[in-house]
């Protein structure tokens, strides 16, 4: 239900029900509303589209949490790098480290990349599938075979569908964590409020290390800026999509004696 009612608050199917609405309205004779229904149904894509918009609905989740710098963490003992799943395709004929998806494939280079300054810590690569073994997290596995990355603490968590699930997952696994020692979460940058959200939750302290940023790049010809475009639209749509998850967590623990507004959690189990 959520990930339907995600889909449908997209831009994309907003305008077409705004345009079908004004059809609507035009045919019943209702001119005027229509008029407004339709300008709507147009402008709405377009605004969508325009990096303007877009970056100015993303950044704010993007940036609530800085990069990890490593001399911030020069000698600190790291008991996990935690990645979470992202997209994966199972099925195509590819090597493992095409078929992870845009997403998955920085989350998994930070997570390397932690790994490579915290040797000592257990890697867990997380992300199931209702279908068994085509989770992301055998992806992340069969990535790390390619690569040749050998990690001698490796951990696949694959059956977790979702961030809340996760979260249950690595503290079942990992259980010293929750008396407070230092663990790394990796994700999507627009995903890591609501990330750090779930693991709160359940009784856990990550530190967050966020990757694949999509605003705040540099672009090499100012006109990519100023015109819509696709690749503003899926800024747009990951704001909308995040916003609605973070709104679902709130509203979901709001019984729990969860502050609406900072997120933290009074209550950990329903």
């Amino acid at each position: 239900m959520k990930s339907l009612v995600a889909a449908l608050a997209m831009p994309l199917p907003a305008a077409l029900a705004l345009a079908a609405v004004g059809l609507l309205l035009w045919f019943v004779g209702r001119r005027r509303l229509a008029r407004y229904a339709l300008a709507m149904a147009l402008v709405l894509p377009l605004l969508a589209a325009w990096a303007p918009v877009a970056d100015r609905l993303l950044a704010p989740l993007e940036h609530r949490y800085s990069p990890v710098a490593m001399a911030d963490f020069a000698g600190a003992e790291v008991a996990a790098i935690v990645v979470l799943g992202g997209g994966w395709d199972p099925e195509a004929a590819w090597p493992a480290t095409t078929r992870l998806g845009e997403s998955s494939s920085q989350r998994l280079t930070e997570g390397l990349r932690l790994f490579a300054a915290f040797p000592e810590a257990q890697l867990v690569v997380s992300g199931g599938s209702r279908h068994a073994d085509q989770g992301s997290a055998r992806g992340y596995e069969l990535a790390l075979q390619e690569l040749g990355v050998l990690v001698p603490r490796l951990w696949v968590l694959g059956t977790p569908v979702d961030t809340a699930q996760e979260a249950y997952a690595v503290r079942a696994h990992l259980p010293e964590l929750l008396d407070g020692r230092r663990f790394f979460l990796v994700t999507s940058a627009s995903h890591m409020p609501r990330a750090v959200r779930h693991f709160q939750a359940v009784g856990l302290e990550p530190v967050p290390a966020p990757a694949h940023f999509l605003t705040g790049r540099t672009y090499a010809n100012p006109l990519h800026y100023w015109v819509p475009s696709a690749q503003h639209l899926k800024k747009t749509e990951r704001a909308i999509y995040e916003s609605l998850g973070l709104l679902a967590w709130r509203l979901d623990h709001l019984e729990m004696g969860t502050d609406l507004f900072s997120g933290r959690v009074d209550v950990v189990e329903k």
